[in-house]
């Protein structure tokens, strides 16, 4: 089983992999190729994708029963003791990192921040 989800892609692209697998929605295609096509594929993909990312997860022989791989995306696979997971960006916003912005009263500070 092999999954290819396009997301701001060129219609071209879409309809070229509709030649080959099914769209269930709009940008998630399914099918069953072989190992071959579903490499001349994804070649395809990442090479028409234009501003666009891409994702494939298809079925394989290892511990999961599947990997991925990905185009111009921000989740990127790594390998963890044999197991790909999907690392995302740490990211930090200000209201999480615990500093106050100047001009807020002491109530609100207490209230959003909690007592110091």
């Amino acid at each position: 089983m092999t999954v290819i989800v396009l997301t701001n892609c060129p219609p071209g692209l879409r309809g070229f992999l509709t030649r080959w697998l099914l769209e269930i929605s709009a940008g998630v295609f399914i099918g069953n190729p072989s190992s071959r096509i579903r490499d001349v594929l994804w070649a395809e993909v990442q090479q028409y994708a234009g501003q666009g990312r891409a994702l494939l997860a298809h079925t394989t022989n290892n511990e999961q029963g599947f990997t991925f791989r990905t185009h111009d995306h921000t989740w990127h696979p790594t390998d963890h003791e044999g197991l790909t997971l999907i690392q995302r960006p740490h990211t930090t916003t200000s209201s999480t990192s615990g500093t106050v912005k100047p001009g807020w009263s002491a109530a609100s500070k207490r209230r959003r921040f909690g007592r110091r």
